[in-house]
């Protein structure tokens, strides 16, 4: 597993060794998740910063190193998790054009395809599990994603013109400009049902991004929460269309689809 975490819109002089002193707490804060590699981007003129642990799975190479820039200069991402069909979409940006990658990491072509195609075109390309924060230089935008069932965490809050997120609570905890103070209603849920539902969390004021969604946050404006996929309308989409066939038929099917994952729903 990596670890991702970032703010933006923090004051210079807000914390002991400015910005810089700030990214380095959040790495500290996240040192177990990424044993082969960390890095951070700095932005002094917006106040943020993002943060990246890595553990090298799919290209051992420095070429993966994070966080990773597009070639165009526009997008800067940090990513956990795995893209199983990032092949596919590789063979696609090659058809359209982009052959000089400088590796071989899914998060490359993830990113290449966000500065082609767009987001949104790309996420219904992406199978698998992953937490990502994506810096638009151009429209001062950040993007947080989560994978459609939620396997990668990601968690979030704003205090003012400040906003925190992590791969873990603690990495919003190194952040000295925020006070960590306990939410009563979250301990009673907990005690309930021996868990904190989403988007709720232990602290107040912070919340879990929730499976299937993407929080955007445009500079100087509140977060805004999209739903990119939903387990219910899959579930109910089926229910009012069943799958029809022998089972011989249903077994091909199910082959098809194991195979060639961007017809998932």
């Amino acid at each position: 597993m990596c670890g991702i975490a970032g703010f933006i819109g923090m004051q210079p002089g807000a914390a002991p060794g400015g910005l810089d002193g700030v990214a380095a707490a959040m790495t500290r804060s996240l040192q177990h998740r990424g044993p082969d590699d960390q890095g951070q981007w700095i932005d002094h003129d917006a106040g943020a910063a993002l943060v990246h642990l890595r553990l090298s799975i799919v290209d051992l190479s420095p070429a993966g190193h994070q966080p990773m820039t597009s070639a165009d200069g526009r997008y800067v991402i940090i990513f956990n998790g795995e893209v199983y069909s990032f092949q596919e979409i590789r063979k696609d940006l090659e058809a359209h054009g982009v052959t000089l990658f400088r590796g071989h990491s899914d998060t490359e072509v993830i990113l290449e395809s966000i500065a082609l195609f767009g987001l949104d075109a790309t996420l219904k390309r992406m199978i698998g599990m992953f937490a990502i924060a994506l810096w638009d230089k151009k429209e001062r935008t950040l993007t947080l994603i989560r994978d459609r069932l939620g396997i990668k965490p990601i968690y979030w809050a704003k205090f003012g013109s400040l906003f925190i997120f992590g791969s873990e609570l603690k990495a919003l905890r190194a952040c000295p400009s925020w006070m960590p103070r306990i939410d009563r209603n979250a301990v009673a849920a907990y005690m309930r049902h021996n868990y904190i539902p989403a988007p709720h969390t232990i602290y107040q004021g912070v919340q879990k991004l929730e499976p299937g969604c993407v929080l955007t946050l445009r500079w100087g404006k509140e977060p805004v929460i999209e739903r990119f996929w939903d387990a219910r309308a899959v579930a109910r989409a089926g229910l009012a269309d069943p799958v029809r066939g022998s089972d011989a038929e249903l077994i091909d099917q199910l082959e098809v689809l194991l195979q060639e994952p961007e017809h998932w729903p």
